[in-house]
């Protein structure tokens, strides 16, 4: 039975792994074709792909004591990055398709990065309620720090969209799905779908939060 357990577990690790993996290529993805938005050169699209996908966490893992951060000596999230910069690099230039494909894919990585930021706190020993705001700080800071670096105002903090609001919730449905016997991987699947469904209803329907 320990064995199982430790299986298990195992699995569920690696999947979040994953989930983390897929999160930095869809946000080196969204932060290189904001480059492209923007006529910057390749250069310029690196250091947006590496500031969306690598911002959120990095500041995550500060807050948290994580030493050293978590993307330091990874290869794999290195090619990746690298690896959605060319692909946009190379990909046909409709910049009112890559537009809509910058917010899909934005929407899918917050989501993805939402439930990330939560396990890599609960795992550094963060109490529930902090796992939540650190999983919202790890989805939305580096589109933050890109938003700045294109002298544009973040997402974040635009009046209209929900943008943090939706990880909250998609972190609270996830946080609040752990306490029950529902399966892991539905919590984390069901949370990308809350985070992606709010971010796109919101866009659309046009919800907001009220004014301060």
């Amino acid at each position: 039975m320990c064995k199982d357990t430790t299986a298990l577990y195992l699995q569920w690790v690696n999947l979040i792994e994953i989930i983390g993996y897929a999160g930095i290529f869809v946000f080196a993805l969204t932060g290189a074709l904001k480059a492209r938005t923007h006529q910057m050169d390749v250069l310029g699209g690196v250091v947006m792909a590496f500031a969306t996908a690598y911002g959120g966490g990095t500041i995550r893992d500060i807050l948290i004591g994580v030493r050293p951060v978590r993307w330091v000596n990874d290869y794999l999230a290195l090619s990746l990055v690298l690896s959605a910069v060319l692909i946009t690099f190379l990909a046909y230039k409709n910049n009112r398709l890559f537009r809509r494909f910058i917010f899909y894919s934005d929407a899918i990585g917050i989501g993805m990065f939402t439930t990330t930021g939560i396990e890599v706190s609960l795992q550094n020993g963060v109490n529930e309620t902090y796992s939540v705001v650190m999983g919202v700080i790890t989805a939305t800071f580096g589109g933050l720090i890109a938003d700045i670096l294109s002298n544009e105002v973040p997402n974040l903090l635009k009046r209209g969209e929900l943008y943090a609001t939706a990880c909250l919730a998609g972190g609270l449905v996830y946080m609040g799905l752990k306490h029950t016997s529902t399966d892991p991987n539905l919590n984390l699947f069901l949370c990308v779908v809350t985070v992606v469904s709010l971010r796109i209803i919101s866009k659309r329907k046009r919800l907001f939060l009220p004014e301060i």
